[in-house]
């Protein structure tokens, strides 16, 4: 188990997943097919694309400063640069690191604790999935889709039941005598004690209806464009898919992006796009290109705009929140 939680495994076994992945997504595709495909695909859509993901992206930071802002007022141009900074970093880095490096960015740029900034990436987290899931089901229901990708959406009905469930008994955690008892047996290690209060208090925004009802608003609008920016990757191939088509390949995308993968989502993206693809007929080659083209409009968009970010914003100074989550690792080990 211990081996398990090293990062350099976990990296090891996410980069396993892509390329397993990878290989499913292109078994039965014609990759000069593919090719002649994307070559012939039209630059007007391919900028139209690009502006949707953008938006998206925008609407996402928009989502994240208004999760803050109950901790701490941060100015929105600070919030969309952290979260390019994450997505950069998700985009070199396997299993999904790219989070922890925003919440660690934001604790310790605008002085609120990693620890804080991470819970509300866990709120984030379980919004995006409860959204993503309705989104999915609407989808099956509009296009009747059967098979593996349906089984997967209706799996992800009682797995966002129980993360809302969860994420509610550890934001009343004080109420509930048994989880209590828990929080007040690790303060026998008052630097990990202190820790788990943080990120209570970063989980703890999911407590306010008027900030969990702002965060539902901007993630439907989010997804929107991340619909939209699907059917704008099929029509720059000559591909028109319907509202239902689009939105069953965005949220197939972002249920199987869940995963921890290798560095950017690279295969998991593409096979869930290419299964999704293949419910309404879409022929492999031209799904495989599809998925290809918007996956490259986003990591373009958010690498770039992670470096634009990274390079003014620096590398924050060193503050004692990293002293308190080494003595808290130290800690830790001792009382094993």
């Amino acid at each position: 188990m211990r081996l398990l939680r090293s990062p350099v495994v976990r990296g090891a076994v996410g980069i396993v997943i892509s390329i397993v992945a990878l290989v499913l997504a292109t078994s039965g595709v014609d990759l000069q097919r593919t090719a002649d495909v994307i070559a012939g695909a039209s630059p007007a859509w391919i900028a139209a694309l690009l502006a949707l993901v953008l938006a998206d992206v925008a609407a996402r930071g928009l989502r994240w400063q208004a999760l803050v802002r109950p901790i701490k007022p941060v100015p929105f141009g600070h919030m969309f640069g952290y979260l390019l900074i994450g997505y950069l970093a998700n985009n070199v880095l396997p299993a999904r690191l790219g989070e922890f490096v925003r919440s660690w960015y934001l604790g310790e740029r605008e002085e609120i604790g990693a620890a804080r900034a991470l819970g509300t990436v866990v709120v984030e987290r379980v919004i995006d999935v409860v959204v993503v899931v309705l989104i999915g089901s609407f989808a099956i229901l509009v296009l009747s889709a059967r098979g593996a990708i349906a089984s997967v959406a209706l799996v992800g009905v009682p797995f966002a039941v129980a993360l809302v469930v969860m994420l509610a008994l550890l934001v009343l955690a004080d109420r509930v005598p048994i989880l209590r008892r828990v929080v007040a047996w690790f303060e026998r290690w008052p630097s990990v004690h202190a820790a788990i209060q943080r990120l209570r208090d970063g989980l703890a925004v999911a407590g306010r209806p008027a900030t969990v009802a702002r965060a539902v608003g901007l993630s439907l609008v989010a997804w929107s464009f991340s619909v939209l920016s699907v059917a704008a990757a099929g029509q720059s191939i000559g591909v028109e898919l319907s509202i239902g088509q689009a939105a069953l390949v965005s949220a197939s995308v972002a249920l199987a992006i869940a995963v921890p993968s290798g560095p950017a989502y690279l295969g998991t993206w593409e096979l869930a796009a290419v299964a999704a693809a293949s419910t309404f007929g879409l022929p492999a080659d031209e799904a495989f290109a599809l998925a290809l083209i918007a996956h490259a409009a986003v990591v373009l968009v958010t690498s770039v705009g992670g470096v634009v970010a990274l390079l003014r914003f620096g590398w924050p100074r060193r503050s004692e929140d990293a002293a308190v989550a080494r003595e808290s690792m130290v800690q830790t080990a001792a009382g094993r």
